[in-house]
């Protein structure tokens, strides 16, 4: 099917168009040397960039994030370098439609949600292939750290060659018919090489800092950004220990996430830490770091890169977190449409609803869903 799949898009394309690639470009050192890269692979390229919010959105100047006049700036420097066209696209009710509602609705059902992989499911690479058949552009390309292999026919989503700079984590959302269109020119490079390779070619994004935040919470204060975004704080309540006795008082829910020891504002005699939020009774549970571990981990929305969701339980390394070392797992796929149970061979800590969970076979990316504990059926896999 995929195959077939793939000769009806190339229908769609002139041949002369098999060689020609859209390239997303923020405004920084990666998406620069990846549109540089593709050039030299004798492609075609367009840059581009998608404006996707305007100041008042988010309430903050746009002057250090993704999406500012600084930014374009440095991207139209590099494809005037490089002879290739480059245009600004406009999607900024979509972002807010599918990433920052998402990410906002997230915060108030208690969770501490992951919108750079929102956006690159529903941005750069659903809205962005949309921009392409439309142009006429057989690849999309980003300065992503990973790799694709095709193999028998199939394609496959692996880890960067330099594990330390890896990014396929938020990845995991792509299709096998997307990654059949995709190219990652940096999957085998190191960051050190791609910035030498700026630095030769004249790009002034060489030695450009990376950015470390959401783009659309540059100064990191998500809760901030929450109450600007609706308008409104949100209601104090009691902080309380697992036995329900009060400790103190929270300042919103929304200010809180599990695995949160600093700030908490509760005089004691021992480390307390976040282990759950209650938006029922409005209350923030702390307790010792032992009940931070789980081996259990429900995760719903679960997407298989083949599409195929296997008939058994499925040994894997997996990872709850983006910065976290793959730890030996079972998955078991629940009969539930998206449902399944991540069994770690040994408990890990602070798993965070609202967070992705991905599965990796080795180098290669099995799939991954949100973490949830919002089944009643599931108890949290306490060892």
């Amino acid at each position: 099917m995929l195959k077939e799949n793939v000769i009806k898009q190339n229908d769609k394309i002139s041949a002369a168009g098999e060689l020609t690639a859209l390239i997303a470009m923020s405004g920084g050192v990666d998406s620069s040397v990846a549109a540089f890269l593709m050039k030299e692979k004798g492609y075609q390229c367009t840059g581009c960039t998608m404006r996707l919010y305007e100041n008042d959105m988010i309430g903050e100047d746009l002057l250090a994030t993704c999406c500012s006049k600084k930014d374009t700036d440095d991207a139209r420097s590099v494809t005037d370098l490089l002879g290739i066209p480059y245009s600004i696209f406009h999607y900024e009710n979509e972002f807010r439609d599918r990433v920052i509602e998402p990410f906002v609705c997230s915060y108030e059902r208690c969770e501490t949600p992951n919108p750079c992989i929102e956006c690159n499911r529903f941005m750069k690479f659903d809205a962005l292939f949309e921009k392409a058949d439309q142009i006429g552009c057989r690849k999309i390309v980003t300065g992503h750290y990973a790799r694709i292999e095709e193999k028998d026919g199939h394609f496959y989503l692996k880890k960067a060659l330099y594990t330390e700079k890896d990014q396929s984590y938020v990845l995991y959302c792509l299709t096998e018919e997307q990654l059949s269109r995709t190219a990652f020119p940096l999957g085998e490079l190191p960051k050190e090489e791609v910035r030498k390779i700026a630095a030769r070619y004249g790009f002034r994004t060489a030695e450009k800092k990376e950015s470390q935040d959401i783009c659309f919470v540059p100064d990191g204060d998500y809760a901030g950004m929450i109450c600007r975004y609706r308008g409104h704080g949100y209601p104090e309540g009691d902080i309380v220990d697992k036995n329900g006795q009060v400790l103190g008082r929270h300042r919103g829910l929304i200010h809180y996430t599990i695995g949160q020891r600093r700030g908490l504002g509760v005089p004691a005699d021992r480390r307390l830490y976040v282990v759950r939020l209650d938006p029922v009774k409005n209350q923030v549970i702390l307790s010792d770091e032992e009940d931070l571990f789980h081996r259990d981990v429900p995760i719903r929305e679960f997407h298989w890169i083949t599409g195929e969701v296997p008939a058994g339980e499925v040994r894997c390394k997996a990872k709850i977190r983006y910065r976290q070392k793959e730890q030996p797992a079972t998955l078991i796929p629940r009969p539930e449409g998206g449902r399944a149970l991540l069994r770690f061979d040994e408990p890990q800590r602070a798993a965070t609803p609202g967070q992705s969970a991905v599965i990796y076979d080795g180098d290669y990316v099995l799939g991954g869903g949100i973490i949830s504990f919002d089944d009643p059926g599931e108890s949290g896999g306490k060892p």
